[in-house]
């Protein structure tokens, strides 16, 4: 499907997870067509749905029997990968989801987020849970506050949104639930939000999680996770399992899958391998720290940017903060932080934010260059532009 409205797909969403559709490929607005001959070459659909209608394709494979929805991601290569999702799965996801938060039938879900990601998808699948449909509008500030104060909806955003209704002076008490995922959320966002009326929850979760499955921490219900560490309390790669984890992968003929990332124990409960890293607490709560591959080599020693950023963000002159690694001649990679001030006017020195890392963290993680934006380069589905912050300074 591409091109269709976001009603038009959440219609046809609603058939197949009823059992009176076939499987669905939703591309995203905004796709080039390069990438979307790319897509399908990769996923092999029957057929396009468009506008315009219903084009056959050759070279067409069937998807699995149980599924409902193909998400796409990309690879570490950029390699398009399906994630197959079954109507159970989905259901799932969304009925833990409704439950931890409190919705009731009837509640208005506004859907602000591209409905062609799962986290669109997500908002969507919530609302026929409970007998109604999500509500779509592009983002804007005085549209989200207007559609607040109509319907006081449960809402999905990024930090980058919430940030924006947070400095316009919106209520959010006008929202029911402010779920917030996408990217991680600086402690000092969170704070401001609840204290001016939001109920806000941070969510975690991927494409073959159907979304967000651990909110604040907390896995929702039927939801089990684990750390793979070398010691408790140590980051380690985050494994989930649950009914809500995807069937399995469509992979372009020929490509190379990852058999680790899905498989069973010996009790036969199935474990999604993420490639995240995190740690759990005392009270085992889950706290993301990054991804595997974006661990930063420097001089031989390993930093995790996630680490990094959650103590810049803490810094009164940080608005927006992201930490990655760039090649360096003499350490392999430096720590670099890109760092939005909170007045443009007044932003923090490199030897501010390596005292503030080194108060918490060993010296070698502390940044070693400091890049200054107005904002941080930002994908549709709300996440940073890593590849792009990993470039060269702008």
């Amino acid at each position: 499907m591409r091109g269709l409205a976001p009603e038009d797909l959440g219609d046809l969403l609603a058939r197949t997870l009823e059992g009176r559709g076939p499987a669905l490929l939703p591309i995203p607005d905004g796709t080039p067509d390069a990438r979307v001959r790319e897509l399908l070459t990769a996923m092999r659909p029957a057929c396009l749905r468009t506008p315009d209608g219903v084009t056959e394709l050759d070279g067409s494979a069937p998807a699995g029997a149980d599924t409902a929805l193909v998400v796409t991601t990309s690879g570490s290569t950029g390699a398009p990968k399906g994630v197959e999702l079954s109507s159970a799965a989905l259901r799932s996801a969304a009925r833990a989801s409704v439950a931890r938060i409190g919705a009731a039938p009837g509640d208005a879900w506004l859907c602000v987020l591209p409905a062609g990601h799962v986290s669109g998808i997500q908002v969507m699948t919530r609302a026929l849970a409970m007998g109604t449909r999500a509500v779509h509008a592009p983002f804007s500030v005085e549209g989200v506050a207007e559609l607040a104060r109509e319907l006081r909806p449960h809402v999905s955003l990024v930090p980058t949104q919430l940030r924006r209704l947070l400095e316009a002076g919106v209520d959010l008490s006008a929202f029911g639930t402010i779920l917030l995922g996408g990217a991680a959320a600086e402690p000092a966002l969170l704070e401001a939000a609840r204290a001016a009326g939001g109920r806000v929850l941070t969510t975690y979760g991927m494409s073959e999680t159907c979304g967000g499955c651990v909110y604040d921490g907390v896995p929702l219900q039927g939801v089990r996770v684990r750390v793979d560490s070398e010691a408790p309390g140590e980051p380690g790669r985050i494994l989930l399992s649950g009914p809500m984890l995807l069937s399995g992968y469509r992979i372009a003929p020929g490509a190379q899958g990852d058999p680790e990332a899905l498989a069973a124990d010996g009790e036969g409960s199935r474990w999604l391998r993420t490639n995240d890293l995190g740690r759990l607490d005392g009270d085992g709560r889950l706290h993301v720290l990054g991804r595997v591959d974006e661990v930063v080599n420097t001089g031989g020693h390993k930093v995790v940017p996630g680490q990094v950023n959650a103590l810049l963000m803490e810094h009164p002159a940080v608005a927006e903060s992201v930490v990655v690694g760039r090649p360096d001649p003499e350490w392999g990679e430096r720590v670099s932080a890109v760092v939005v001030p909170a007045d443009p006017d007044a932003p923090p020195s490199l030897e501010q934010l390596r005292s503030w890392v080194r108060e918490r963290l060993p010296s070698y993680a502390a940044p070693r260059e400091l890049e200054v934006r107005g904002a941080l380069p930002m994908l549709a589905s709300g996440k940073p532009d890593l590849v792009t912050l990993r470039g060269p300074r702008a």
